[in-house]
């Protein structure tokens, strides 16, 4: 089955870069699915050694599941 391919977001780019949380004091991490994800629907994320799987829905929602 192939998958179908992601459309590009409002960014520019899918580099990882930081958004200014609210305060002002804090950066947060964002980084685009599709960097991680490519061109798929899903992909495996290992953290600390335990392995979840982070997926693409039919209805476009992202899932993460151990």
């Amino acid at each position: 089955m192939m998958s179908a391919p992601i459309q590009p977001s409002h960014r520019a780019s899918s580099a990882p870069h930081s958004d200014a949380a609210k305060d002002g004091h804090e950066t947060i991490p964002t980084v685009e699915v599709g960097s991680i994800i490519g061109t798929g629907r899903e992909a495996v994320i290992v953290h600390k050694g335990e392995r979840y799987r982070l997926r693409i829905t039919a209805n476009d929602k992202l899932i993460l599941t151990k």
